[in-house]
């Protein structure tokens, strides 16, 4: 699911504890979790509902002021004739989070790693490349990195995804960094590590 900011700002606060979507079927489900910048949003409830049982009350807990306003912009972002309400919360902060500032590599650590890399390069090596182009370009949007590396800008982000995954990048506003933990992991590589 896509949230707004505000909505984000409300997960965080609490204020919110309902969203709407208009879906062809549910994109999400009960006991599910999604990352997203302000931690894992955990779904409790996903259920189909008519328009004319939304509350105002139901509005203010998915942020808006009414139930006609929430229904605009429902329909607005439409991906479907079904209405679903779901319970959601914020259920803590995102895994990568810490993981990233974890710089402390023990020999197992960097050992796993290099596994891990090593099967992301088995097509072909990319992983250290795009790790050092990160560290030498701090925030600077994919669409100028991409053909550093020569490669088109959905390929270059979902790889860098991938070493995000692993702790190593972080996404900025724009572009990205290296992480503590990223940096730790060239400094080894470097050092003959």
């Amino acid at each position: 699911m896509i949230f707004t900011a505000a909505t984000l700002d409300g997960l965080v606060s609490g204020a919110v504890t309902l969203a709407f979507r208009r879906w062809d079927r549910p994109r999400v489900r009960a006991g599910g979790r999604q990352r997203t910048p302000v931690g894992v949003i955990a779904f409790d409830t996903v259920e189909e509902i008519a328009p004319d049982e939304v509350t105002d009350d139901d509005a203010r807990a998915a942020g808006f002021d009414s139930a006609a306003a929430l229904l605009v912009f429902v329909d607005r972002k439409a991906h479907g004739p079904n209405l679903y309400r779901i319970r959601l919360r914020r259920a803590g902060p995102d895994p990568r989070a810490a993981l990233r500032e974890d710089a402390a590599l023990t020999d197992d650590d960097l050992e796993a790693l290099r596994r891990r890399l090593a099967r992301m390069d088995a097509n072909g090596a990319w992983t250290e490349a795009t790790l050092r182009l990160i560290a030498e370009r701090p925030a600077v949007v994919s669409t100028e990195l991409a053909p550093v590396v020569g490669l088109d800008r959905p390929t270059f982000k979902q790889r860098v995804r991938r070493l995000k995954e692993l702790g190593l990048t972080e996404s900025l506003d724009v572009g990205y960094r290296i992480s503590p933990r990223g940096r730790a992991l060239l400094d080894r590589w470097a050092g003959g590590g």
